[in-house]
């Protein structure tokens, strides 16, 4: 099966917001087994629209709308496809009912647009939009699927996920449903991780490997076609035991979850408390760890001491360690180990991490752009620092710097042992 996605919204042209949607469905529909070929964004235009379904009705079997399927009228996705196909529209009860439902409980009152998010093309397999209000719809029409999904992702993903996957697993008439499962790495860039498992991938037939990458983390989907959910998971423990053998000392999860929160969860089983003091990386640190819900009993909090003035007034750091003649710096292995044992000792944690470094976009105390180094101190050990020479933006060396230190913190906690 062939796929285009067509992204309605003037706002995607405008550069207003990004579409993730597709970078999403992309992967997938990969998963699926589903070639996409084009990607199509299309403002809120009906002619331009409709334009947009007369080309890739031409060069696909599945079209995969997101967004306009809003209230105003400038949401025209289900009217210009429904108008493109000779059907009607009508309202999917289901839907019309928690929309009614949503403004009674707000004691808002609900004008008659509101009902445009329940409307359903004739014919159409409505989809219940469980996290919004706008039904998405699904249909088979001349040899063409029609995927009509909200553009918001928070409504889009668990929409896909849930009634749009079905109906689409159905329409693939395979009795053979598709399994997959996502390990995560870090230490390792893209890659050198690609090139230890190449053995795996230049050999592989199923199940498939396919890697994705981020800032600081890469991730591998590992996919297997089986009649039974105990045939796909022998089949997949077999794969990700070859490649535990390969990378397993950089593997942190076997499901899709950040580097950050595979580190609070081992603070958490291991009883351990940790605490942050940052220069160069300006609270991304404690921002990361805060983001994951609960944090608080493993995180003490975090300092970021961005001048030599804040590192000296709260970590107690001597002056003669950060300035004049023959001083170290700020930007040193001996100023990153005390900042991270002068705010353990504070917050008499268990861990102490600290980061500080040059991100750019000029170099500091004589030192080049990306030298960064990060020191983790712990309880009645001995304080391991390490020093690093990164590339790219301002914001590329923070993130990466970030995720260094989250990896040997997660390392230190035994984190290999786990999986």
């Amino acid at each position: 099966m062939k796929a285009e996605i067509i992204a309605v919204g003037t706002e995607l042209l405008l550069g207003q917001i990004v579409n993730t949607n597709a970078q999403y469905l992309s992967r997938r529909l990969a998963d699926l087994g589903i070639d996409v070929y084009y990607q199509t964004v299309v403002g809120d235009n009906p002619k331009r629209i409709r334009n947009a379904i007369e080309t890739a009705r031409s060069r696909a079997d599945l079209l995969l709308f997101t967004g306009g399927l809003g209230p105003t009228q400038d949401d025209l996705t289900k009217d210009v496809l429904a108008d493109y196909l000779g059907r009607e529209l009508t309202y999917d009860q289901p839907s019309m009912d928690k929309i009614v439902a949503f403004f009674q409980d707000r004691g808002i009152h609900m004008v008659d647009s509101n009902k445009r998010q329940a409307t359903s093309i004739v014919g159409a397999v409505p989809l219940f939009n469980e996290a919004g209000l706008a039904v998405g719809n699904a249909l088979h029409v001349d040899g063409t699927r029609y995927l009509l999904l909200p553009g918001p992702p928070r409504e889009m993903k668990p929409m896909f996920e849930g009634p749009a996957l079905t109906w689409l697993l159905g329409e693939l008439g395979t009795a053979i449903p598709l399994y997959s499962r996502l390990l995560k790495f870090a230490g390792i860039g893209e890659s050198k991780l690609e090139h230890e498992l190449l053995p795996l991938i230049e050999g592989q037939t199923d199940p498939t490997i396919a890697p994705y990458a981020k800032e600081g983390e890469v991730a591998i989907r590992v996919s297997t076609k089986a009649a039974t959910a105990m045939e796909a998971q022998t089949k997949l423990d077999d794969t990700v035991d070859k490649i535990k053998q390969l990378v397993g000392a950089h593997l942190f999860a076997q499901e899709d979850i950040p580097l950050e929160e595979a580190v609070v969860r081992l603070l958490r089983l291991t009883g351990r408390t940790m605490v942050s003091a940052e220069s160069c990386s300006g609270g991304m640190f404690a921002e990361l760890i805060t983001n994951i819900p609960g944090s608080s009993g493993e995180y003490a909090g975090g300092v970021v001491t961005y001048t030599n003035m804040m590192k000296h007034q709260l970590l107690g750091i001597p002056m003669s360690q950060l300035e004049g003649d023959g001083a170290p710096g700020a930007i040193s292995e001996s100023t990153a180990a005390m900042m991270a044992e002068r705010v353990r000792e504070i917050a008499d944690a268990d861990y102490g991490i600290s980061i500080t470094g040059v991100a750019g976009p000029a170099e500091s105390e004589g030192k080049p752009v990306g030298l960064v180094y990060y020191a983790l101190a712990q309880r009645s050990k001995p304080t391991d620092v390490h020093t690093m020479h990164l590339s790219g933006t301002r914001d590329i060396i923070r993130v990466r710097a970030v995720k260094a230190v989250l990896y040997r913190l997660w390392q230190a906690l035994g984190g290999a042992e786990q999986q």
